[in-house]
């Protein structure tokens, strides 16, 4: 098809489909590689073949040299560790596309969060993570976020490190205690204090406490080729938090932003360096601050320059905010469906974001079989290519989980098992408070006047008691870890920006 015989490297996404509902090998419908830093957007209702979309996409990413990342929501991304199974099906489509198919397995990697799950764990201090996105993740209005990044504050300036959730929950209970700690760059209220609290508890209650801790992951570990010199495609196995959609959306969030204070501008590569591919999009955006919602725009539209391309994966265009869908420049839009009044409403919004073209969209829309799309992308001088009505190729990596002793021995011969495999819990907020219970106190290290510990009123009271209500807590900061403290600062998201 005219539009998409680029002389450069390309993504075969599939064959044109001609009039009569056949596909034309001669028109294949390609992606750029170049443009792969540009952005896009794959969408389409339930069981109309996106997963099977991003299989094809990262597969072929990787055979360029492109590490890629996946999320794993169903837990059926692992097929790419196992060739595919000859089939009938698989040989129909190759011939109707014009593929020359064979089975293959990718060079990968499994990651679970907090390793809950059988890949290699993912974890993030609480001072990583920052409050803006832990917010997200708790569910917390914009009062209460600003609040929270009050805590933040806090504990950056007076180098109280934050690792895990019992440091978050023991510096929020000091503040609210001694309030006049804060005096003079606002307060935390009780009432705000308690919501907090609250949502923490219920975040531990979920079994959040083992993704955040230490070895803390580093993105820039997901830039990795294999000897043969494919690109890693490195999967997050996400079916062991399945319930906790926020959570795994919101971590997601995390690793980008920390890519994007990890990588220098590299402008406009060959190739990407990364395509990060963002499963279950929608949750990101549902129920978001305005001021989180402005960090994720201002994050995709910048992390271009840095090399890294950003797919989203939803099932309508409409669950993404306009500011964000503006930047995306590649679009494969699967079948939609209309069997109610808003279904219509957001089929009809769908049809109105496409560049005009020959296809009465709003009935294809709905008559696309499975395996089939509506793309449309950027050529490799950036204009877009027209819309086009598209039969897929067939991934060549095995389209159904690998077995078990596939992901396990992937699992085990990893390079990162050894430096993230292993959880550590050096000292923090809470250790130290624990620490300087028998210590003297004459002065306030905060500023504020020493106060009497209340006598104790129960012989079982537990240590976190103890230290929050002695005035040793009240000292506990030196000044070398002010100094430290002080050297903090946060990105677009709030996160904290390490020395690499």
């Amino acid at each position: 098809m005219k539009g998409y015989d680029f002389p450069g490297p390309a993504l075969e996404l599939g064959a044109l489909v001609k009039d009569d509902g056949t596909a034309d090998p001669s028109s294949p419908i390609r992606i750029p590689l170049a443009m792969m830093n540009r952005h896009g957007l794959v969408a389409g209702a339930t069981g109309t073949g996106k997963t099977k979309t991003l299989q094809l996409m990262a597969e072929q990413l990787s055979a360029q040299g492109v590490p890629v990342f996946l999320a794993d929501v169903k837990g059926d991304l692992s097929g790419m560790a196992s060739p595919g199974v000859p089939s009938d099906r698989t040989a129909q489509r190759a011939a109707e596309v014009g593929q020359s198919w064979a089975g293959r397995a990718c060079p990968v990697e499994f990651f679970s969060l907090g390793g809950m799950g059988e890949g290699i764990p993912l974890r993030a201090t609480m001072t990583a993570f920052g409050p803006t996105l832990l917010s997200k993740v708790l569910g917390l209005n914009e009062t209460q976020e600003s609040s929270l990044g009050l805590v933040f504050y806090f504990a950056d300036k007076h180098g109280m490190p934050l690792l895990d959730l019992k440091d978050l929950v023991a510096v929020i209970t000091y503040l609210t205690e001694t309030p006049e700690v804060l005096k003079g760059i606002g307060g935390l209220s009780s009432a705000t204090a308690g919501v907090i609290l609250r949502a923490v508890v219920n975040f531990q209650a979920q079994g959040a406490d083992a993704f955040f801790g230490e070895p803390e992951f580093d993105a820039r570990d997901l830039l990795r080729q294999g000897p043969d010199g494919r690109g890693v495609v490195s999967i997050l196995e996400l079916p062991a938090v399945q319930d906790r959609p926020r959570l795994f959306s919101t971590f997601l969030m995390w690793l980008l932003a920390d890519l994007f204070e990890a990588l220098p501008e590299v402008g406009d590569p060959d190739k990407p360096k990364l395509v990060f591919f963002f499963d279950e999009a929608h949750l990101l955006f549902s129920d978001a601050s305005k001021a989180f919602l402005e960090s994720i725009t201002q994050t995709v539209r910048l992390i271009r320059s840095k090399g890294v391309g950003v797919f989203l994966v939803t099932q309508t265009p409409k669950d993404v905010p306009a500011d964000v869908l503006a930047q995306l420049g590649a679009r494969v839009q699967h079948a939609l469906r209309a069997f109610t009044p808003q279904d219509a409403k957001a089929l009809k919004a769908t049809v109105s974001t496409f560049p005009e073209s020959p296809y009465d969209l709003q009935r294809l829309l709905t008559e696309l079989g499975i395996g089939e799309a509506v793309v449309t992308v950027l050529s490799e001088t950036g204009a877009p290519t027209p819309v086009a009505w598209t039969r897929l190729c067939a991934p060549q990596s095995l389209m159904a989980p690998s077995d078990p002793a596939v992901v396990g021995g992937v699992v085990a011969a990893s390079p990162l098992l050894a430096k993230y495999g292993t959880a550590i819990d050096r000292e923090s907020a809470y250790e130290m408070l624990s620490a300087r219970l028998a210590a003297p106190a004459s002065t306030d290290t905060y500023g504020a006047p020493p106060r009497e510990p209340e006598p104790r009123r129960h012989e079982e009271k537990s240590v976190l008691e103890g230290v929050l209500g002695s005035s040793a807590f009240k000292s506990l900061t030196r000044s070398a870890a002010s100094a430290l403290g002080r050297e903090i600062t946060r990105s677009i998201f709030g996160t904290a920006r390490r020395r690499r």
